[in-house]
């Protein structure tokens, strides 16, 4: 399906084009996804702005699903890799074999060569595992054997969690959290959302009878529009100053790094596309600071022990922190 470019008068910036990309996918995925259209969002943001995505939730809520549902909607390589304890690089990324008809070595590529690669349980794999998604997710490209061959364009990582099991499980390490750009999560559904999800699913919808509404190059094309999206001073120093209090807050041990504040930057622009603005506004900011920078903090022990988790002191930090307007 082709998307008419309609630019907004006065401005050379075509967020149109993006804010309808986005409502196809959004309702292309939620003839699977019942509801949670906040997250839908968040996906389509990190899509829109080269990001990963962290799913953290308890099974069954529908993290897969939703995985597969995006990459229906765009009808691009979905890829999908089950991590286990007994998970390799090679398993990740591909591997050279001899192919002795031809008497010579040939690539057999891994799942990672994917436009959307889903690491289901990625806590399961063992830290020599995990790492072999660093390189793929900051660099999009692979080195296998001394190679290294680029990743497909776009290309982005959704993982999940589950944060009730923790038994055989390896902690993500703080280089590969950094690297996701937002972290989210669904939700069990309210009543309403459940009964009309047991009444979908009863005439057999899956995602794979999901039909594209987008294609590789509308994505592309939505992603050089969201660059060109204006960030006033005035706004980035408001996102300074919330990365700079998670540095200093005495609730946390590891405050944001300096990747996140680029993250938070973009995520900001994205948002600001999709709603159909040329600018970043301060609420812009305020509504992802939680998504964006949350995963990647580490708290004191004594706050853990208090149950303050990351969320709230951003949350707090977010309220305290004067937006733009507000400043004398």
């Amino acid at each position: 399906m082709t998307i008419e470019s309609q630019k907004i008068p006065g401005s050379s910036v075509d967020v149109a084009f993006v804010q309808q990309l986005s409502t196809n996918i959004r309702e292309s995925v939620q003839r699977i996804i019942v509801g949670k259209s906040d997250t839908i969002d968040i996906a389509i943001l990190a899509l829109l702005c080269r990001g990963h995505v962290l799913l953290e939730d308890v099974p069954g809520t529908g993290k897969t699903t939703l995985a597969k549902a995006l990459a229906a909607s765009l009808d691009c390589g979905f890829g999908r890799i089950q991590f286990t304890p007994d998970l390799v690089p090679a398993d990740v990324l591909g591997v050279n074999f001899y192919n002795l008809s031809k008497s010579e070595f040939e690539f057999r590529p891994g799942p990672i060569f994917s436009s959307i690669l889903l690491a289901d349980e990625i806590n399961r794999a063992t830290p020599r595992t995990q790492s072999a998604l660093l390189e793929a997710m900051q660099e999009r490209q692979a080195s296998i054997d001394g190679v290294t061959t680029s990743l497909p364009d776009p290309f982005m990582v959704m993982a999940t969690l589950n944060p009730v099991e923790m038994e055989g499980t390896f902690p993500l390490p703080e280089a590969q959290l950094d690297r996701f750009m937002v972290r989210a999560s669904l939700g069990y559904p309210d009543r309403g959302e459940e009964s009309a999800m047991l009444d979908r699913f009863r005439s057999g919808e899956t995602p794979d009878s999901i039909q594209s509404t987008a294609t590789v190059s509308d994505v592309i094309e939505g992603r050089s529009i969201v660059d060109q999206v204006t960030v006033d001073d005035m706004v980035r120093d408001y996102m300074l100053d919330i990365v700079a209090k998670t540095r200093s807050s005495a609730s946390l041990r590891l405050g944001a790094s300096p990747r996140a504040s680029l993250a938070l930057q973009h995520a900001a622009q994205g948002r600001a596309a999709m709603n159909g603005r040329t600018y970043v506004l301060p609420d812009d900011v305020k509504q992802l600071a939680v998504p964006v920078l949350a995963h990647r903090l580490i708290a004191e022990t004594t706050t853990q022990l208090r149950g303050q988790a990351t969320d709230q002191i951003v949350r707090e930090i977010t309220e305290s922190t004067p937006v733009p307007f507000e400043r004398e």
